[in-house]
């Protein structure tokens, strides 16, 4: 068996890597168990050196990462050197709270020392998706090896490549070898590995089906988890949003990485008082970005990841028309007389509650408008989904836009800007949009063993 990488910007095959066979996956198992219980004796400063040692090493090779990730998954270029910069920074962030957050604690409990340390779990499975190869790699590995633990990795079959690179970077920074390992496997060879009694936790990033089913799985098998998954993310634009802020926010929002983000804005409930305007400069703003080679400094939008992916989100806009919506935006969605796997920013209007515009997750650049009269209304609007990963509300009145802001069912709120990730904060959401958090001081704790030490 082997995985085939495409490239999305022409259709052609880049890349083929052999799968391994259950023997190997069994040594890797082994080894990664192994080292990890040396890992874990070393003194937490030298795993934190270890890490910076890391850091470096993405800044060093961050062309060749980053020209990789727009080869086997399509996003512009200059996104992907500030993908693969990112990743160097959360390594940094990490070394740097790490004596902080992971160091013994006094807690006075009226006995004669109460001590609560933090013990690695041990070796930690991640599941990671095509989209952000290298961060979403990054953000739970930093931080779970300053911690102790061992760390293999299954990428997405399409994005294999980034997910050898990821295991090389931590080699070439001299992190031990087995420590980290890739797991070239497809998904009936997931159980397996999650029934392994030397595997202790699981972290999964993908669609809410996916991590479902490997919830499941850990739940089966009593592993630790944490489930990064799908979102629909609401921006509420208020009655007295600052125009220009409020486009400038939704159209970056909605089209970083071409618009294949779980935490990226999809609908914008809009007063309906300043809807038509809000419209028509999101619509013209959309209709200005450049679609095209991920390589050319110049393009806004590269081509989706994978042609089901295309087809997809042509099928969902085709079936929001038919449920009543609008596109406002001149281009045809499908780019049909390009190569690759394009399509154009789209925005539909008229989208109720009841389209599945707005039911489901759309992962492309499309987007779209609801209104509403009241804030009691754009809250209902808001809350009106099965997912729960980030929302923003723009309002030149702060106080309350954080109060809009507490009502939102979510686990991330921006004020007056567009939603992301920030290595010194909690990232993950609610409902279907999954469990945990990963990032910041709550992140590194996620697989550790928060263990209490009594003396009476």
């Amino acid at each position: 068996m082997t995985f085939t990488s495409f490239n999305p910007a022409n259709g052609l095959p880049c890349a083929t890597y052999p799968a391994h066979e259950a023997e190997e996956v069994e040594a890797r198992i082994e080894r990664a168990f192994r080292a990890q219980r040396l890992w874990a004796q070393m003194p937490l400063h030298e795993r934190s050196a270890r890490i910076i040692a890391l850091a470096d090493a993405l800044e060093r090779h961050c062309e060749p990462a980053a020209r990789l990730i727009t080869k086997e998954m399509g996003k512009p270029l200059a996104q992907s050197r500030a993908e693969v910069l990112k990743c160097a920074s959360v390594c940094r962030y990490m070394a740097q709270i790490a004596p902080e957050v992971l160091s013994d604690q006094q807690i006075e409990a009226g006995f004669a020392q109460s001590l609560v340390v933090h013990e690695p779990l041990g070796t930690v499975f991640s599941i990671m998706p095509w989209n952000f190869p290298l961060w979403q790699f990054f953000r739970f590995a930093a931080p779970a090896l300053i911690g102790g633990n061992a760390v293999l990795v299954k990428h997405a079959p399409s994005t294999m490549g980034c997910g050898m690179i990821a295991v090389r970077l931590c080699h070439v920074a001299g992190l031990p070898e087995d420590l980290i390992a890739d797991l070239r496997i497809d998904v009936p060879l997931v159980e397996q590995v999650l029934a392994d009694d030397r595997i202790h936790a699981v972290t999964f990033t993908g669609s809410t089906q996916g991590g479902a089913a490997v919830a499941a799985l850990a739940g089966k098998y009593l592993k630790k988890s944490v489930m990064e998954l799908g979102g629909s993310d609401p921006y509420i634009i208020c009655q007295d949003a600052e125009l220009d802020r409020a486009v400038a926010m939704c159209v970056t929002g909605r089209t970083i990485n071409s618009g294949q983000s779980c935490i990226a804005a999809k609908r914008f409930i809009v007063h309906t008082s300043i809807a038509g305007d809000f419209v028509q400069r999101v619509a013209k703003r959309f209709d200005e970005l450049v679609v095209g080679d991920p390589h050319d400094i110049a393009t806004d939008i590269g081509p989706l990841a994978r042609r089901d992916l295309k087809d997809l989100i042509i099928d969902q806009v085709s079936r929001a028309k038919q449920a009543g919506a609008r596109a406002v935006t001149q281009r045809s969605l499908d780019n049909a007389e390009r190569d690759g796997f394009f399509v154009s920013p789209t925005l539909l209007v008229d989208v109720e509650a009841s389209n599945p515009a707005f039911t489901e997750e759309l992962f492309g650049p499309v987007a779209t408008v609801t209104t509403f009269d009241s804030m009691e209304e754009a809250v209902y609007l808001a809350n009106a989904t099965s997912f729960g990963l980030g929302a923003a509300v723009c309002s030149q009145d702060v106080s309350i836009a954080h109060e809009i802001a507490r009502k939102l069912h979510c686990g991330t709120v921006f004020i007056n800007d567009f939603v992301r990730s920030d290595v010194r904060l909690p990232f993950g959401g609610v409902k279907k949009s999954g469990y945990g958090r990963e990032l910041g001081r709550w992140g590194m704790l996620e697989f550790v063993n928060v263990k209490n030490i009594t003396t009476v």
